[in-house]
Order: structure tokens, then C-alpha cells, then sequence
């Protein structure tokens, strides 16, 4: 598209832009306009259109208004200019706006530069455009003529567009109609209507258009001078943070990715750290148990080996006191025939568990 575009030119060096050469040129509302760094829709800028000569004039460089309104707007409607200041050049043999101004009513204007704005997320960035050698870019356009409820009648127009060009599509997806030689311009302006407009409206592919970006401040159309289409240098861009949390941005920045990598092998050695920590423990807790079992088997023995030395300690001692006691007294046959027997208990009063002990009720009766 081409919304903001550069127009310094003197009234009187319009037609030699617009390659009208030795053609005589009569000037319509000329002293409206202004020229201008940063001219946009609603200013009013020098056309140049063809007449038919019955004036004497071949042509004409007629001020109007940039933003085209129809012929069959309201009277009383508030004209929009930012509503039709581009034309799609695919579509104007379609449209009622456009298609019964092409037989008559063709017309071309000349900017220094326009300026075009690169989308970069949120932000925009102008850049300006123009020929190298620093000759006018002219541009194909329609005009038509309203009349308000006031009786005034108003001239306007708009800029057709094409798809962008091969070493443009980078800044946008559209650019104005440019007429790059004489042969274009007179083709446009003075053809039948019988002609295939169509081979005129096209992407131009010329090599000698250069760009570069300007000052972000030409987006107001207040802001006006030499500043405009000052060339300016864009800042470097870094590696934005978000890429380090992006999957694309970590394959690029390999220094998390290491670091990450350090971490897993610290982890691995822990856990074999952890893992022989506890094949050790388990084994000595093996060994203190077998040691702990062979010890209490030691002491079971020692014991059992002591408990058997007294038995027999004992049984010898036993058998030394009977050998003493038969070498003092010497029994007579009948008490060594007679067998050992264990004395007999004495007699006593002691009742058996059957037997009821007398209870104290029992002396109360015999009294």
C-alpha cells in the first residue's frame, strides 16, 4: 500500500517528472498546494491528467485532494479521505468506485520517496523508498469530483496498488503501481479504453529502487522536514529472554543445556554414592551378627563346659566323703545285704487336706 509518501516538488517541474515533455500545461487550484516531507490522506497535492486540447492544453496539473470520494456520495456526508486513498489494482474493473473512472478518468503524480512501515511484532519501523538516482517514482491514480450540499465541488483521488515486488515482499505485501518510463506513463494516460490496462499494473521490478529506515516519528503527520527521509541506524537486536525458555532458543544457547547435563551426572554419582553407602552398612550389619552369634555360641559352650566340670567335681567329692565314712565303721553283712532305705518319717498331728479344721462357729456349738 502507500499511505505517506514525500512531495517537495515545484508546481511548474511536475509534468517534466511525469515525463510531459514540450507538452503544453495549464494549472487548476494549484496555490492549495503545499509541498511537503510527509504528505498524507486529506492533503491536497498536483495531479497531472490529460485534456482533449480543445483549450489548447494537452494536459493539466490539477490539485486535488488525496482520498478518493465518489460522485454518488451524500451531499450532506462528511467525506472520509482514509477510506479510499488505495486501490487494488486486480479489482477496479469490478468495483463500481473505480470501474466507470478508467475509460476517463486516469491520472498520475509524482513523489520524491514513499514510505512504507515494517511490522516487527508490536513495533513498526519506516522505511523510505525511492529511485537511486534520485529521479520522481509515478504513480498510476483515478480521480473523480464530488459536489457537497454547499454547492462546492471537490477533486479527489487515489493510488493504485499491486502485490509487492521480488525485493520488496519483505517489507510489505503491497506496493503503489510505478510507471518507470515515458512509454508507461503515456500509455496510462492517453489509451483507449479498449487497452489492457493490466500490462501497466504491475509489480515493478526495476533494480535501481533503494530503501533504508527512517525515524519512527514521520507516523504523525505533523512532523514535517528534511528529518522525514533522514537515514537512520536501527539498533542490534540480542537474544531476547524468552528464548531461553523456548525449545528453539535452548538449542541455540548450549550453556543451560551443559549445565543441566552437570546436574544429572551429580545426581548419578549421589545415588551410587548412596547405593555403596548402603551395600557397607548392610555388610557390616552381616558381620556383627554373625559375630554376635558366634560369640554367645563361645559363652554357650564355656558355660556348658563349666556346668559339666562341677557335675563332676561334685560326683568326685561325693565319692571321696562315702570312701571315708566306710574306712571308719565297718558295716556287719545284714546292714550291707539289707537295703538302703530312707528313714521313716515321724508321725505327727498334721491332718490331711480332706480333714476340716475346726472353725470358729465349731467352739460356739459345743459351748
Amino acid at each position: 500500500m502507500c499511505g505517506r509518501g514525500r512531495c517537495t516538488l515545484r508546481p511548474e517541474d511536475v509534468p517534466r517528472a511525469c515525463h510531459l515533455n514540450d507538452v503544453p500545461v495549464r494549472q487548476v487550484d494549484i496555490n492549495r498546494y503545499r509541498p511537503s516531507y510527509n504528505v498524507g490522506p486529506g492533503s491536497y497535492l498536483p495531479v497531472v491528467l490529460r485534456e482533449d486540447g480543445t483549450d489548447g492544453y494537452e494536459a493539466a496539473v490539477h490539485c486535488m485532494k488525496w482520498g478518493l470520494v465518489p460522485s454518488f456520495t451524500k451531499k450532506d456526508e462528511k467525506p472520509d479521505h482514509f477510506k479510499m486513498f488505495n486501490a487494488r489494482s486486480e479489482s477496479i474493473s469490478e468495483k463500481a468506485s473505480f470501474r466507470r473512472l478508467v475509460p476517463k478518468n486516469r491520472c498520475v503524480l509524482a513523489f520524491e520517496g514513499f514510505y512504507e512501515w515494517k511490522k516487527d511484532g508490536s513495533k513498526k519501523q519506516p522505511y523510505y523508498i525511492h529511485f537511486k538516482d534520485g529521479r520522481a517514482l509515478v504513480f498510476a491514480a483515478l480521480y473523480d469530483s464530488w459536489k457537497n450540499s454547499e454547492g462546492e465541488i471537490l477533486y479527489t483521488f487515489t493510488i493504485l496498488t499491486s502485490s509487492s515486488s521480488s525485493a520488496l515482499q519483505w517489507l510489505h505485501d503491497r506496493m503503489p503501481v510505478i510507471l518507470g518510463d515515458e512509454g508507461s506513463t503515456h500509455a496510462w494516460l492517453n489509451s483507449p479504453t479498449s487497452f489492457k490496462f493490466e500490462t501497466l499494473l504491475k509489480p515493478y521490478e526495476g533494480s535501481d529502487l533503494a530503501w533504508y529506515p527512517v525515524t519512527p516519528a514521520i507516523g504523525k503527520l505533523s512532523f514535517d522536514g528534511p528529518e522525514c527521509f533522514k537515514e537512520i541506524q536501527l539498533k542490534s537486536k540480542g537474544t531476547p529472554i524468552s528464548k531461553f525458555f523456548s525449545k528453539n532458543g535452548t538449542d541455540k544457547v548450549k550453556g543451560p543445556k551443559k549445565l543441566v547435563k552437570s546436574l544429572d551426572d551429580n545426581d548419578s554419582a549421589l545415588q551410587n554414592v548412596q547405593n555403596d553407602v548402603g551395600d557397607e552398612l548392610e555388610t557390616k550389619a552381616k558381620e556383627e551378627v554373625t559375630y554376635d552369634s558366634g560369640e554367645m555360641n563361645a559363652k554357650a559352650e564355656v558355660c556348658a563346659g563349666s556346668s559339666q566340670a562341677a557335675g563332676v567335681k561334685c560326683q568326685t567329692k561325693r565319692d571321696y566323703d562315702e570312701f571315708l565314712t566306710a574306712a571308719d565303721t565297718k558295716p556287719s553283712g545284714e546292714e550291707i545285704e539289707k537295703p538302703l532305705t530312707s528313714p521313716a518319717k515321724k508321725k505327727g498331728n498334721i491332718k490331711g487336706a480332706s480333714e476340716k479344721q475346726p472353725t470358729m462357729l465349731s467352739y460356739f456349738a459345743r459351748s
